[in-house]
């Protein structure tokens, strides 16, 4: 139970750096943050049997749909963490190595481009956005960002927490 909970801890602290990268850079370079209430409203449209649109920003809204994309975004997160234990074993939680944790981050961005992007719309790897080679490459830092976010939480919480 102790590695359930550590890795939940790893999984949000790393959602978190991943988020505090989105307003870096927004305050830094003026990329816009990630409107999870889209993300939300793509998951809404589900139990309908709607799985694609056009372009989810001009889809109906959903009740709840920014509580439903931010609770999604962060169960992502907690749910990608897990791969690390399972995949590396414990062991990794007791003392992390950032090459896993930056290959785990680097494989998620894969849910984006090949899931996400193209059932809101957007298309395989951002393919029908204005400028698919940037939104490319936002997309590889914000996942190489919740790699790193994988590793430093999980160095977090060995210290606070020790084995």
């Amino acid at each position: 139970m102790d590695s359930v909970i550590r890795t939940l801890l790893i999984g949000i602290g790393a959602t978190l750096a991943m988020d505090a990268w989105g307003l870096l850079r927004r305050g830094l370079f003026g990329v816009p943050t990630a409107d999870y209430a889209l993300v939300g409203r793509w998951l809404g449209h589900m139990p309908t049997g709607r799985f694609r649109h056009a372009a989810i920003a001009r889809s109906a809204s959903v009740r709840g749909e920014r509580t439903l994309g931010w609770c999604a975004h962060y169960l992502t997160g907690i749910a990608f963490a897990g791969v690390l234990p399972i995949v590396w074993g414990v062991a990794w939680l007791r003392d992390p190595t950032p090459g896993p944790a930056l290959l785990v981050g680097l494989v998620t961005v894969a849910v984006p481009f090949l899931l996400m992007q193209p059932g809101m719309g957007a298309g395989v790897a951002a393919s029908r956005t204005p400028r698919p080679a940037n939104a490319r490459m936002h997309s590889v830092l914000n996942h190489l960002m919740f790699g790193a976010g994988l590793y430093l939480s999980a160095l977090l919480v060995r210290l606070l927490f020790s084995f």
